[in-house]
């Protein structure tokens, strides 16, 4: 069974929500529509970044300082 679609209300600045409506326009497609296209692109980002951050939680880290210092005995600053 599908899910109910939920409403809710959103505030867009002015130009973007024009930009949105002529997008949605010229795609044939309704503001909802893009609108939760983007959010599940952004949300498909986080979900990569902490899977990115979780491989690499076992990498030694290295302070700012050792940094600088690294850098600075290769002459690179």
């Amino acid at each position: 069974m599908a899910q109910a679609n939920k409403r809710s209300t959103i505030y867009f600045d002015a130009d973007i929500h024009k930009a949105l409506r002529l997008k949605a326009a010229a795609a044939h497609r309704s503001v909802s529509d893009l609108v939760n296209e983007a959010v599940r692109h952004e949300m498909l980002e986080d979900q990569e970044d902490l899977a990115a951050f979780e491989a690499r939680e076992t990498e030694p880290t290295v302070s700012y300082e050792e940094l600088l210092n690294t850098l600075k005995a290769d002459g690179k600053i």
